[in-house]
């Protein structure tokens, strides 16, 4: 029989944050998106005085004085590197994992000699937290919805001390999935969750008792699946081996709008150089760059344009002078002054493994000769050594308008010399 743990960190962000400085837990804390625009990750705390998940910075300033908010700005290198290391621990206790997201992964306990999977997941949680820092809660299912849905419900338990384990008894399934909201359903999007309403169907065991043919008609064959998994039929397998990307974006919002075409050309220059970056940390390689700007939405007051430009690359290459050019072409061939631009991004698309690229007999050969890669792994391995920036491409000025306001941003202290905590005597 299929069994399927599901272990999620608790809070991620703000667990990050608390790991290093222990003074904010049992206190109110948000950590806040690019830019500190809004509210991405809540303690218990700052969701017991009302802060809503996404709620505007600015309408959430006068919590800091009437209820001690402490709002911080993200740190995205800090929490991927927690994320590693609570991965890695989580693949010792499993033969099989799939990181699901940043701080959610199913592991596969099919076959495992474990008798007690509660006290085998408090396990899991008490050695992940002593290892790392990081509070988790363990679902467990005899399918991946079902242990999400576990989940679910062990962090809303005081009574599972984060751990519920579903595997074993069938009453306890369906008291769980009583208490379930149909919309609080993994894969049971808003619109699937509003025809369920109109329906009738209030709860997650409501929904396990339609006919089959009404539910693929009404939520097509992925809800269907959904719901076999709800009644206990495993559909969704473990993917331990993801099949590689076919594109990737670097994007930021800017700091404060920007008008210059130069600013833009900044901006498009760093955000190429990252991709570049990432597509190689992966092996791979990018037939065309696709760039894009445009204004701010939700200013209608002002005038609004989008531009939007892709340029081919022949043959596909991972070469940030090579990546940074296209960009940059396409920049220019698609720029319009007059407008205030508020957000830029790159996109590489059509990406493949060196070894597969496409050939025909009319394009160069591909990108095999020793000094651009000699090149680019010199530079990432600068950049891996002394941290990321220390070598780049152009000369971009550190009080650029259209960089991120982060003024609450906490040191990386895991990924970087200068921040690494310092124990004094």
């Amino acid at each position: 029989m299929a069994v399927y743990a599901l272990v999620d960190c608790n809070n991620f962000y703000v667990s990050c944050e608390r790991a290093f400085n222990p003074a904010l837990e049992g206190k109110p804390v948000i950590v806040m998106s690019n830019n500190d625009g809004c509210a991405v990750a809540r303690s218990a705390e700052a969701k017991a005085i009302g802060v809503g998940m996404g709620e505007p910075a600015f309408k959430l300033r006068h919590l800091v004085d009437s209820h001690g908010l402490i709002m911080l700005s993200s740190n995205y290198a800090l929490y991927g590197d927690m994320s590693e290391r609570v991965m890695s621990v989580l693949a010792t206790f499993s033969p099989g994992a799939e990181i699901y997201s940043i701080d959610e992964c199913f592991l596969d306990l099919d076959g495992m000699p474990v008798d007690n999977l509660t006290a085998w997941s408090q396990q899991v949680r008490a050695t992940v937290r002593r290892w790392t820092g990081i509070p988790v809660s363990v679902g467990i299912g005899t399918t991946k919805t079902l242990a999400k849905l576990a989940n679910r419900l062990a962090k809303k338990s005081k009574k599972a001390n984060g751990v519920l384990d579903l595997s074993r008894d069938a009453r306890w399934i369906e008291a769980a999935l009583k208490q379930t909201p149909v919309g609080d359903v993994w894969g049971i999007g808003r619109q699937y969750a509003a025809l369920c309403g109109v329906n009738g169907i209030r709860t997650a065991f409501d929904l396990t008792l339609q006919p089959d043919g009404w539910i693929k008609k009404t939520m097509g064959a992925v809800g269907l699946r959904t719901v076999m998994e709800l009644r206990g039929t495993p559909v969704h397998t473990l993917d331990t081996a993801p099949s590689d990307k076919h594109t990737t974006c670097c994007s930021r919002s800017f700091g404060a709008s920007v008008t210059e075409f130069e600013q833009v050309h900044d901006a498009v220059m760093t955000f190429a150089s990252r991709a570049a970056e990432k597509i190689r940390g992966e092996g791979l390689v990018s037939g065309a760059v696709q760039v894009f700007a445009y204004t701010d939405r939700f200013r209608p007051d002002q005038p609004q344009f989008s531009l939007n430009s892709m340029i081919r690359l022949s043959p596909p290459t991972s070469s940030t002078p090579h990546i940074i050019g296209a960009a940059l072409k396409g920049l220019k061939s698609a720029w319009r002054d007059g407008y205030e631009y508020k957000k830029a991004g790159v996109i590489m698309l059509d990406l493949v493994r060196p070894e597969d690229i496409p050939r025909d007999l009319f394009s160069p050969p591909p990108e095999s000769g020793a000094r651009p890669t000699a090149l680019m792994a010199a530079v990432d391995g600068i950049n891996g050594k002394m941290g990321k920036g220390a070598v780049g491409f152009g000369l971009v000025p550190d009080d650029a308008p259209w960089k991120m306001r982060c003024s609450n941003r906490t040191p990386s202290f895991t990924t970087s010399w200068d921040d690494i905590p310092v124990v004094k005597a």
